[in-house]
């Protein structure tokens, strides 16, 4: 472990020195331009600049400015696909599911700080992992996130029926935790988040019961044949059955959720 934060140091090191270096002459400043705004002597930026020293947090954040970009530019570049959902899973983690691992050598985006493009983002992914872990999510931020603004923004990208469906299946995981022993703060959180979802879902059945009806949402991955998807289909849940969403996830996998992340707070 010790090793592998060694080598991520050595990578944001070089990854920084790059990308200043390439920023100054973007702008065409000269070293000695870029050193008297960030107070460095010019042989101490050329130092940094060649991978031979490293920026104070301070200064970091003074360079994100002057340049006018994000500190997350000057983060090492890994592939896409894996930064992408390795920055989610820790947004979720910081929102309220413990339960999934945090990995230490991911910086945080800027794109995640809100918690709807988390919820949306996790939706978007089909990942099993990340969407029965909205379920802790949910309850602690129910505040923080606007349901028909989620809803808008999904019907946008074609995916209309995961919200509910969602909803319906942590509304579920809830009524599940009846009658648990569950510590009072939480228990207030589980009542909050289970009148507003009911209360949403309530309207978002006479919305969707007046409109036109649309395909079903092959939400799981590993649907890829005709075959395959009325396999899925056969053992849904009532809830995904409802909904038109085609998946082997059922309200147990988001009563789970809850439960793994009260135990691992």
């Amino acid at each position: 472990m010790v090793s592998n934060h060694l080598k991520y140091l050595e990578n944001a090191r070089s990854s920084v020195a790059e990308k200043v270096r390439s920023l100054r002459i973007q702008r065409r400043w000269g070293q000695k331009e870029l050193a008297e705004k960030i107070g460095f002597s010019q042989a101490r930026l050329s130092e940094v600049e060649r991978g031979a020293g490293s920026f104070t947090a301070e200064q970091l954040l003074l360079i994100a400015q002057l340049f006018n970009v994000p500190v997350s530019q000057f983060a090492p570049r890994t592939r896409a696909r894996v930064v992408e959902h390795a920055d989610l899973q820790n947004a979720l983690v910081r929102l309220g599911a413990p339960q999934l691992q945090e990995r230490d050598d991911i910086l945080p985006s800027e794109r995640l700080d809100e918690v709807a493009r988390v919820v949306t983002e996790a939706l978007v992914t089909g990942a099993p992992r990340l969407i029965v872990a909205l379920a802790p999510v949910l309850v602690q931020q129910i505040d923080r996130v606007s349901l028909p603004r989620l809803s808008r923004e999904l019907r946008a990208l074609g995916l209309e029926r995961r919200l509910p469906w969602l909803a319906e299946n942590v509304l579920e995981a809830i009524r599940r935790q009846h009658g648990a022993d569950v510590p009072r703060e939480l228990a207030s959180r589980f009542r909050r988040a289970e009148t507003v979802l009911e209360l949403w879902l309530e309207g978002e059945r006479r919305r969707l019961d007046g409109a036109e009806a649309v395909g079903e949402d092959l939400l799981d991955a590993t649907i890829r044949s005709a075959r395959t998807a009325a396999q899925v289909r056969a053992e849904a849940s009532a809830i995904s059955r409802r909904w038109g969403v085609v998946t082997a996830l059922a309200p147990a996998d988001f009563t789970a959720a809850l439960e793994a992340a009260r135990a691992g707070s």
